[in-house]
This record gives C-alpha cells, structure tokens and sequence, in this order.
C-alpha cells in the first residue's frame, strides 16, 4: 500500500496501521458534537413601538372607553338575598340615616377615648376630668370648671415638685415601664399657680405614672387654652381590677354637664 498506510501486521512504526476493509483515502468521521446557533433575542410581545406619548395617549383612550361603558351600563340589580343577610344595626352602621348624624363631626377625644369627670375632689372646686382610652391607660387633666381658671389672668404656672418627690424628673423606660412611680388616687401630681393661690392637683386614678406633660413647665398657658388635649397632665396605667373599683365614683360626661351647666 502507498502513502504511509500498511496492511495490518507490518513491522514498521511509521506508517498506520489499517483493516483490510478500509479503503484510501479515508471517509469523513462524523462530528462529536454540532455547533449551537447563536441565542436570539426575544421579543416581548407586551412591547409595542412607538414614542412614550403615543403609548399614554393609548392609554388614556382605553380608560375614557371603560368609563363611558360604565355608565351606559344598566345598574345591576342587587340580589335581595344579599339584602335580607345585613341586619338593620349593621346598615345603620353602614349607611347611616342624615337625621341622626351630629351637626359636627366628633373631636379625637370624643371618638377615642370614654370621658370621666371628678367634682370636688377633696376640696370645693377641683374638679378634674380621667380620659380613659380602650387600652387602658388614663388620661388626667383639670376640667373646665377648675377653681384655678376663674382666678384673675388665669394659671401662670405648674410645678412638679411635690413633696419628696419631683415627678418631671421620673424616666420611664423599657416596655415594662421601668421606673414608674405606684401612685394612689389621692396622691398629689403637681400643683398649678395663679396670680394669688395655688391649687393640688391629684392623680384621681390609683396605678403607675407614665408620663408628665413636661410641656406645661414652660408653656402653662397650654391649661387655660386646651386643658383637654395639649394641656394635659399626666398618663397613667391602673390595673383592670383598680379601674373597676374606682370608675363608679366619677361622672360620666352628661352628669357633669348636668351639674356644672359646662362642658
């Protein structure tokens, strides 16, 4: 055989070696592995052409059709089975009657928290207000029948240092109210000054002080502008059960009114 290729059994190392069956020149050996096109991009079929405005015109034309589809749309006629499973207090809670809503909407202490009131406490004329919100804790402040407004330009002053103690030096801390200070009902809480007299304010509510307004040492006008709200005092947290034993001495809102003639 010619061209470097010898039957099989030669002795020289220099030529290949084939089978009698081959033939020269040699067939094509078949690929290992044929080559991947390369990836297209895809398109995104949500992607349409065009410039941003054109596209919000598009839009914007697409949602005056559903609107004007809306309202030529016949109304749906409601399943008067669905009618007779609302019962008449959760459609009035729903769709209340015009008639019995109040001339002005309710003010946040009004709709968030149940409005106590203290007439005399332990002395003529302080009265005191404990605004309790549903979590429990107590809102304590001066009513607006308090001896201390009708003296003459009003209060000029709060101090909080009573006694041994100074309350607006109390930090409570933590989510266990570390540092709190265990009050009783007729503990005094401050004490506001008027021109001539100053007056004993008490914590009216038997629990934990939580916080003073310590606003009031510098703005004590905040009590005869909005003894109510910004004017407050203090915040306390009694227990359920001391709560409960003491809630039937106060007034409710209309008992004071009734008897004050002021709210």
């Amino acid at each position: 055989m010619t061209g470097g290729v010898q039957a099989v059994g030669s002795n020289d190392p220099t030529v290949l070696a084939l089978p009698r069956t081959w033939t020269w020149p040699l067939p094509p050996l078949p690929l290992l592995s044929s080559p991947r096109p390369p990836p297209q991009k895809q398109k995104n079929p949500r992607r349409r052409a065009g410039s941003p405005a054109r596209r919000r015109r598009e839009i914007r034309g697409a949602q005056m059709a559903e609107e004007s589809a809306s309202v030529d749309a016949p109304p749906r006629d409601r399943s008067p089975r669905r009618e007779s499973s609302v019962d008449k207090e959760t459609r009035a809670l729903i769709v209340p009657d015009a008639g019995d809503l109040p001339p002005f909407p309710p003010s946040a202490v009004e709709a968030n928290f149940a409005r106590y009131f203290v007439a005399d406490f332990l002395n003529p004329g302080h009265d005191q207000y404990v605004y309790r919100h549903p979590n429990g804790l107590c809102v304590v402040g001066l009513a607006p029948s308090h001896v201390a407004f009708k003296e003459e330009g009003g209060i000029t002053s709060v101090d909080f240092n009573v006694g041994k103690s100074d309350r607006s030096e109390m930090k409570v801390t933590g989510k266990r109210k570390r540092n709190a200070q265990h009050l009783q009902e007729n503990s005094a809480l401050c004490k506001v000054c008027t021109h001539g007299n100053s007056f004993v304010v008490r914590c009216c509510v038997k629990g934990s002080l939580l916080e003073i307004n310590d606003r009031l040492i510098k703005q004590p006008d905040l009590l005869n502008t909005s003894a109510d709200r910004e004017g407050y005092i203090a915040i306390f947290m009694p227990k359920p059960a001391d709560w409960l034993k003491i809630k039937d001495k106060f007034l409710s809102y209309d008992e004071y009114k009734n008897l004050r003639g002021t709210c």
